[in-house]
This record gives C-alpha cells, sequence and structure tokens, in this order.
C-alpha cells in the first residue's frame, strides 16, 4: 500500500477566531528520543482492539511499529497479535503497563467511549501522543479536562472523525460552501439514523476470556447482559458489552455521539466555511426512549436506554443560521443557503450548485485550502493516519484536534441532555456553561467509580 503523501501549508477550519488561536497558540512538545534517532519509523501501541481497534490496525501498522497490544477480552487480545503481529507483540490487560513503557512514542485508543478520555489524559501526561476514537470524551467537562491536559503537555492528539480527511466529497462539499455557491445559509441538516433498539435483555455469565469489572472502567457496576439476536447470527445479539456498548447512556451517548460526532461535525464547519458564527447557544427538540426517565436518568437497566428517535434544533449567536440534528431521513448533511442546497455523505454530494461545477468549477487549490491544502492518497482511515503522523513529525496540528472536535461534540452532548430532561437547554459558549438550569449543568459531568478515577 503506497503510503499517502502530506504538504505542509494551509490551516484547518476551527469556527471561529477565537478558537484558532486557542488551538495554535500552545507549545508543542518535541517527539520521544526513540522516535527521533535515525528517522526511526515511531514504536506505538494499540489499546483496545475489538471493533475500530482490529478496522484500523493495518492503517496503523503502515506509519508505526505496532509492539504492544492491551484489551481486557483475551480472545481479542490473542486474535489480534496473531493476525496483525505474527505472535510477536507484547500483550497487556492493564493500559497503565503500556503508558509506563518509555520506548513507545504513540498509542491508538480504541476502546469503548467510557474510557476515552481517562486514558487518554494519561497518555499525554505519559508523554505519548495520542490517535483516540471518537467520541472523545462522555461529557462535557471531559473534554475541559483532555484540551486542559493538551495544552499543558504539548502532545499530538488525532481523534479518529475521519470525515475531515474524505477529500472528494466532504471537503469538496466545505469549499463549495466557502465559494460562496449557497450564499449565507440558512438552515443545516445532519440527519444520523435512528439508534439501537432491544427487548429486554437477561443476565447471563461473563465470557471467561472478558475481564467484565475492567472494562466496566470508571461507569457504575452493572451485570453482564446477552440474548442472541436470530436476525444478525452468531455474536450479533443485544448486550451491555462490546459492539453495543453505545446503546448505553452509562457507557457512550447513542447516536447522537456515534454518527452526530462525524455529521453534526461536517455540519458546524460548513457553517464556518460559510463565514457565519457557529457558537451554540441552545438545543431544543422532542425525542423517544425505550425506557422510562427520572431527572434525567434511565430507569430500567434491563435494555437499551440512549435516545431511539429525535428531533432537535440548534440556535447559534449570530440567529442567521440553525441546525437540525434528525434521526429520520438520509444519512448525510442537507445545507440549505440563499442561492441554494447540496446534499453530502460518505457515498454522493449532489445538488445544483455541484452540478453547476461542470461549467463553473471551483479553483484548482480550493478543496485543499479547506483544511492544511494535503493532497492525499487512499481512504479516509489511511489519509487521517498520514495526517497524524504528519502533525508528529512536524510538531503541527491535526486535521481532528481536540479542541474544535469538543466545540462540537459538545453541542451533541449538550443534544443527548435535552432528550434526557425533555427541555431546552441554553448554553453559554464563552463559558462552556449550561445557564437557568442547574440539573442539566449537573449532568455536565459523571462521577468515576472508585478505583477508576483519571491519574493525574
Amino acid at each position: 500500500m503506497k503510503r499517502p503523501t502530506v504538504s505542509r501549508r494551509g490551516f484547518l477550519i476551527q469556527g471561529s477566531a477565537a478558537t484558532v488561536a486557542a488551538a495554535t497558540a500552545y507549545h508543542f512538545a518535541a517527539p520521544s528520543a526513540s522516535a527521533q534517532s535515525n528517522n526511526a519509523r515511531p514504536r506505538s501501541a494499540l489499546i483496545g482492539i475489538g471493533g475500530n481497534g482490529s478496522r484500523t490496525a493495518s492503517v496503523h501498522q503502515e506509519h508505526a511499529d505496532l509492539v504492544a497490544l492491551c484489551d481486557v477480552d483475551k480472545s481479542h487480545l490473542d486474535h489480534a497479535n496473531e493476525t496483525f503481529c505474527k505472535g510477536n507483540a507484547d500483550t497487556y490487560s492493564d493500559y497503565r503497563e503500556v503508558l509506563s513503557r518509555s520506548d513507545i512514542d504513540l498509542v491508538q485508543i480504541s476502546t469503548p467511549d467510557h474510557w476515552h478520555a481517562k486514558i487518554l489524559i494519561e497518555a499525554m501526561l505519559a508523554g505519548k501522543d495520542a490517535y483516540c476514537e471518537k467520541p472523545l470524551t462522555l461529557t462535557i467537562d471531559e473534554g475541559k479536562l483532555v484540551r486542559k491536559i493538551q495544552k499543558q503537555t504539548g502532545r499530538v492528539v488525532q481523534v479518529g472523525t475521519q470525515q475531515r480527511s474524505s477529500f472528494d466529497l466532504f471537503n469538496k462539499a466545505l469549499a463549495i460552501i466557502a465559494d460562496g455557491r449557497l450564499g449565507k445559509l440558512k438552515r443545516v441538516t445532519a440527519n444520523i439514523g435512528s439508534a439501537g433498539w432491544s427487548p429486554e435483555i437477561p443476565i447471563v455469565d461473563v465470557p471467561e476470556s472478558l475481564d467484565w469489572n475492567s472494562w466496566l472502567g470508571p461507569t457504575p457496576e452493572m451485570p453482564y447482559r446477552y440474548l442472541d439476536n436470530p436476525k444478525k447470527g452468531p455474536g450479533k445479539g443485544f448486550t451491555n458489552g462490546h459492539t453495543q456498548f453505545r446503546w448505553w447512556y452509562e457507557h457512550s451517548g447513542g447516536k447522537l455521539t456515534d454518527w452526530g460526532a462525524h455529521h453534526v461535525d461536517i455540519a458546524m464547519l460548513g457553517i464556518a466555511a460559510a463565514g457565519q458564527n457557529n457558537d451554540p447557544v441552545s438545543v431544543d427538540g422532542s425525542a423517544e426512549h425505550g425506557v422510562e426517565f427520572k431527572d434525567g436518568v434511565p430507569q430500567q437497566n434491563d435494555r437499551y436506554n440512549t435516545a431511539r428517535k429525535f428531533d432537535l434544533t440548534v440556535e447559534f449567536a449570530a440567529g442567521d443560521v440553525v441546525m437540525a440534528i434528525r434521526s429520520e431521513g438520509d444519512n448525510g448533511i442537507l445545507f440549505e443557503g440563499e442561492l441554494g442546497r447540496i446534499f453530502v455523505n460518505r457515498g454522493k454530494l449532489v445538488g445544483k450548485p455541484v452540478e453547476e461545477l461542470a461549467n463553473n468549477p471551483l479553483a484548482d487549490d480550493a478543496v485543499a485550502k479547506i483544511y492544511r491544502d494535503l493532497p492525499m492518497e487512499g481512504n479516509n482511515r489511511e489519509a487521517h493516519w498520514a495526517n497524524f503522523i504528519h502533525s508528529i513529525e512536524n510538531r503541527a496540528l491535526p486535521i481532528s484536534d481536540v479542541h474544535s472536535h469538543m466545540k462540537m461534540l459538545n453541542v451533541c452532548h449538550l443534544a443527548g441532555i435535552c432528550c434526557r430532561l425533555g427541555r431546552k437547554i441554553q448554553w453559554d459558549q464563552a463559558t462552556e456553561t449550561i445557564v437557568g438550569d442547574e440539573l442539566a449543568a449537573s449532568m455536565m459531568k459523571r462521577p468515576y467509580r472508585e478505583g477508576f478515577e483519571i491519574e493525574m
């Protein structure tokens, strides 16, 4: 596989001048000695090797020497070691042993969502650069701490929102908007699909290979649940662990932080590309859950509890554009402006302004300028990893940095709080706080289970 090439010019759209300044003003720490010596490839570790960990491992290995694997499920660990490392990697069940190694330069964090912030913060404090899957955090306050530690340590952190590295569709859509082809945006709709549902899921014995206590980590104690799903086949049942964790507020935020972390991201970048203010001020709307809620807390823990369906509206400071986040409709983002409209997803970019490019094309460098003028080859993951390595080598801001990611992800978190409480949530972007609602403001954070607090 040919390694994508990366140039060194340009900048990432952040959404406001203040965010650009905040994200670029701090000092980046130098890479570790092992990465600097003789232009050696960085030595790396993969923490969490189910799901995205396995899907990304081969791309990871295009850019770094994968010497360590970590997972709390021994079956995942053994399979990945044989598949990707021919049995030669060091294996661990405790990520702290990985972070303690001075010979490891970078880590990829592909654990369930509730582990992301804790491992990432401790990795940065241990002097590691990190590629961390989205969503970066479980709460708004975790995001504040992640950004604080990133500035403090200067580590390079790439968030796994690979749509930012999709130059053929999403960046072209943003270039069309930035060129004024839609005029001022009036409405943006992020259709992110309906969330998972389940019947009652019975308590069963924990698989022998899985350390369930460590899998739960900082989240509340709960029994392991599993129910076969004949429609999906063996190993594809309803569960509160492994691949289905995103449908539990204890571990994630449902569709809002799953696909929302992709499409709300592009939607907000589109508003910025149009030269309009994307500082959120409120989220309101309706949602449907499969369980009852009291004060924002699900009252049943025997089935999926994140919002199944939702129709939400986000208002911004300037008041000239609104964003809808919906569970129904064609998956993707619809941009509607005074002069036209376009729709983009991972398979298509359509609309009259797109058709008009045949006779009135964009400037040759219009797409490249959207982020960093980074001509790349290969799929999104390959391009995203290439940018990560480039950023490490040059101590530069990656395409999907923690600061711009958290501005978008905070909107997804606010949307989740809105769904759980069933009322409008007011937001102050300057102070990054929920205003006028004490209960909602308390949901900006969650307690860590004893013994799994962030180690600072």
